[in-house]
């Protein structure tokens, strides 16, 4: 008998269709990277309320958190800056809200760019908005002038955790496409990956059955083997959880 797949939940961004009306969507490879390393992936519109959030939640056995738009500095104690971009109250919300629930029931999640900022934010860390102005270095951590599976730099994992078991590597190299970055980690958390210039690459919830974020996009870079052992491992935990 087949075993089962386990529903992962992908959360959303805001966008406009092609006919300008507003949509939820994401990138397509979040997914297949989901449903190639065996789960199947489903994607949560923004709208829902809490309530909605609480009776979707026991279906769901794990949770991506995907890339997007910028965290609202509010969440974490800062003011507006100028060069945040992309807020949605809503996503802030839902994410947040789901963070929480999952830490709470011992479920996998994952993070992905935007997702390892918010699972920071939500567990009381705080970032950096503005990379360039807050943290000057000789790394360009904002490659969107590159194609996304642009190999931008290498990050250092550190020996021991999680990360180092799944990727099976001391050094990676990855894309980067971000221009916010981890400030202040959650005391909760522990890092587990740096870039050359010291920015927090990666971490994750120590003696958490999965519990783990990247700054990266693993979902671009499925062409390499420790990228794809990462999502399979974290489809892995899904289903061990779902039982």
């Amino acid at each position: 008998m087949l075993m089962s797949k386990p529903l992962i939940g992908l959360t959303t961004s805001p966008m406009f269709n092609t006919g300008r009306l507003p949509a939820f969507g994401i990138n397509k490879l979040y997914a297949r990277s989901i449903s190639a390393a065996g789960g199947l992936p489903l994607l949560i519109p923004l709208h829902l309320s809490g309530d909605d959030l609480d009776a979707l939640f026991p279906h769901l056995d794990g949770f991506l958190l995907t890339g997007g738009g910028d965290i609202d500095p509010r969440l974490y104690g800062n003011p507006p800056h100028p060069s945040v971009q992309g807020l949605s109250v809503e996503r802030d919300r839902l994410e947040i809200h789901l963070v929480q629930a999952f830490i709470q029931a011992g479920k996998p999640f994952l993070g992905v760019c935007r997702g390892c900022q918010v699972i920071n934010v939500a567990l009381g860390g705080s970032l950096y908005e503005h990379l360039p102005e807050q943290f000057p270095s000789t790394v360009i951590h904002d490659n969107h002038h590159h194609p996304r599976n642009f190999l931008a730099h290498q990050v250092s994992i550190i020996h021991g955790t999680r990360l180092a078991d799944i990727l099976a590597v001391a050094t990676a190299d990855v894309n980067s496409l971000h221009h916010q970055g981890v400030r202040k980690l959650a005391e909760e958390l522990s890092a587990t990956a740096h870039a050359p210039d010291g920015l927090i690459e990666a971490f994750e919830l120590p003696a958490y059955p999965f519990g783990l974020a990247v700054q990266w996009h693993p979902e671009e870079l499925q062409e390499y083997a420790p990228m794809r052992n990462l999502f399979r491992q974290f489809v892995l935990a899904c289903q061990t959880t779902a039982g």
